[in-house]
């Protein structure tokens, strides 16, 4: 069963994405970061109420800047590979666990390689969730966003 429906371009482009967020953070990492992709796309809350597919997820902006990062980055323009197309076909096909099942953001607030992060309880108001190696992860609240724990 699928969490959402996608056609092949979307599993290239997660696949892209997820290496290029989080390949730091091995293969639980970079699921993770699919997952996160994946629950925005499926909610109509906060500030997804206006994307429907991964493409539009990927690319989403928010004022001047974009909601990854990896889009500015080359190597997000490089061809996807096998390993990872088969993690963003395990993102498409349900994949979730801690700290992402419910999750709509993450960030690293130590800078890339940086270990020991410190994840701030709160981040743009919203509650944390968890962290996995150098990710933390949020989730929002019911008031904020009560549909995200039904999907």
């Amino acid at each position: 069963m699928t969490r959402i429906k996608y056609i092949q371009s979307d599993v290239e482009l997660l696949a892209r994405l997820i290496r290029t967020e989080a390949e730091a953070e091995g293969q639980r990492g970079m699921l993770s970061v699919g997952a996160v992709v994946i629950n925005r796309a499926l909610v109509k809350c906060s500030d997804f109420k206006n994307v429907d597919t991964i493409r539009e997820v990927i690319y989403q902006y928010h004022g001047s800047d974009a909601s990854f990062d990896a889009i500015q980055s080359p190597s997000f323009y490089q061809r996807a590979t096998e390993p990872y197309l088969k993690l963003a076909r395990q993102c498409l096909q349900n994949w979730r666990l801690y700290p992402a099942v419910y999750s709509l953001w993450y960030f690293n607030p130590s800078g890339a390689g940086v270990q020991n992060t410190q994840c701030p309880p709160k981040w743009y108001g919203q509650p944390y969730a968890g962290v996995w190696k150098n990710h933390c992860f949020y989730e929002p609240t019911g008031a904020e966003c009560a549909e995200i724990y039904k999907i």
